[in-house]
Formats: C-alpha cells, structure tokens, sequence
C-alpha cells in the first residue's frame, strides 16, 4: 500500500467515528480532491507527492461539514456543479425524477418545450434538463438571493446559458407570464417537517440553507401550495413532478384530485426503492 491510501484508511476511520455516513468514499473523494487525480488514480500518486492539506479536509468532514462544501462541487447526472455555503446540494435522488421528466419531454410532441423548475437552487435539475433535452427552454425559479448566485454561476459555466433563464421569485406566484402554457413543471420544494428539526444530520440542518428544507409540521405545506401552481401554470396536458420526503407519499397523491383537473397521479421510487416524488398530468380540455 503506498502512503497515500494508507492515509486514506487512516482517514476512513476518523470519519467513521465522527458518524459520517459514506466514511470511506468521504476519504477518497477528499484525497482526490487535494491531490488533482480521480478516486481510481489514488495508487498512482507518488508518496513524495503526499499533500498535508488532505488532514484539514478530512478534520473539516469529520466535523461534519458537507463533503461538497469542502470540494466546491457536486455531481448530479452529467453535470459537475459549483456549490458552497448559502445553497443547497443536490442529492442523488433527484437524478431519478430529472431522469423522469427528460423521458417525459422527449416523449412529448411539442417541438420546444417549455420547461419551469421552481427552487432550483444550485441550478442542477433546470441545466440537466437543458443539455438532455437540446429543444428545451427552462425557466429556473428560486426566491433566496444566495442560491441564485450560485445558480446563475453554474448555469453561466454550462454552455445552455441561452436555453436556461434564472428568475428571483417566490415559487408560488412566479412566472405569470407563462400561465397555461408550460409543458412540464418540476420541483423539489422544500419538505422537511419542522416537528423533525432534531432528527437531520448536521450536514443539512447547519448547512443546506433553511428556505429549501422546512415546509411547516407535516413537511406538506409547498407541496400544497404546489398543486395551486400546477392548475396556474401547466398546460392541459402538462406534467409534473415533484419530489418529497420519506413517509410522504402515502399522503401527497390525495393533494392532487381528479375533479381540480389532475390525472395520472402516481408515486415514483428512488434508488433506495423508496416513494421519492410524485408525478400527475393537467387534464385535456
């Protein structure tokens, strides 16, 4: 074993300790990171080449710090992403329902569809939906001046600056403009129940901003506000999606009835298996 990984099983073990969830991948990344390679390239740096910045990353992880916070990026789809302090990082379940509503647009016969993603923070879900879907125009709504900037900056950096708009707004009355015209809507509100504040790891309480996580006492309060916009914005025709909590989708389908005008209205799973966001379409006139 060269020095390196040596470290990196050191480093493991701290984290482990301090209760981070993916320990090992947590030490890799960070060794990647500090050192310019790939996790796969980590046996090829040589021990001479050891960087001692590699213990103020992982010191900085132990304290449970997000990991994305440290790097200044985060994965999502086929996208690299900047993110840091003031926005919230988007996790891998989302990939699952951007990954819907791209299937669900390419299916569509509409030739440039038009695409709203309100509180898109860092921009993720709007630009994957950009560069999957070539015809598309997104509108990205998020009301916190913080996550904005972080968006426009990886929307400016993506190359689909022109088919991708960033709007400051609130996601309940935005984009009038574009009332009964949108083809697909998507969002991942905020859902978390304020009665569950001490049970979030610290990664999210102390550090994903307070707008995209707390939604009232049952986690449901924009969702439900959600299903007002829906009716507002979408098209007859149009779909949705929106992702939700654990143990919230036995709940949300019941907010979208069929005589407002929804159809198809249908719990999705994550990569867990687990109910992750809910999808529905606008009845046909």
């Amino acid at each position: 074993m060269n020095f390196l990984l040596d470290e990196v099983a050191r480093a493991t073990l701290r984290l482990a300790e301090a209760g981070v969830a993916s320990p090992r991948t947590d030490a890799e990344e960070l060794a990647a990171f500090v050192h310019g390679v790939r996790r796969g390239e980590l046996h090829n740096v040589p021990d001479g080449d050891f960087d001692a910045l590699y213990w103020e990353c992982v010191a900085r992880r132990a304290a449970r710090e997000p990991l994305q916070h440290i790097t200044g990026r985060a994965f999502f789809r086929y996208l690299e992403l900047q993110v840091g302090p003031g926005v919230f990082v988007p996790r891998p379940e989302t990939e699952i329902m951007v990954g819907w509503a791209i299937d669900t647009l390419r299916a569509m016969d509409v030739a440039d569809p038009l695409v709203v993603d309100l509180g898109t923070g860092s921009g993720a879900i709007a630009i994957s939906i950009a560069q999957e879907v070539p015809r598309s125009r997104v509108h990205a709504v998020e009301i916190d001046s913080a996550a904005l900037a972080w968006a426009r900056r990886n929307i400016d950096s993506s190359g689909h600056a022109d088919r991708v708009t960033a709007h400051q707004g609130d996601m309940r009355t935005a984009l009038p403009e574009f009332d009964g015209r949108v083809d697909l809507l998507i969002s991942n509100p905020p859902y978390v129940p304020t009665r569950e504040a001490g049970q979030i790891p610290p990664e999210v309480r102390n550090y994903d901003p307070a707008p995209a996580l707390w939604s009232g006492a049952d986690g449901l309060d924009m969702i439900r506000e959600l299903e007002r916009v829906g009716r507002r914005l979408l098209r007859p025709g149009g779909a949705m999606a929106i992702e939700h909590g654990d143990g919230q989708g036995i709940d949300i389908p019941r907010l979208f009835p069929e005589e407002l005008g929804w159809r198809d209205v249908r719990n999705c799973k994550d990569l867990a298996h687990r109910d992750r966001f809910v999808v529905m379409r606008r009845a046909d006139d």
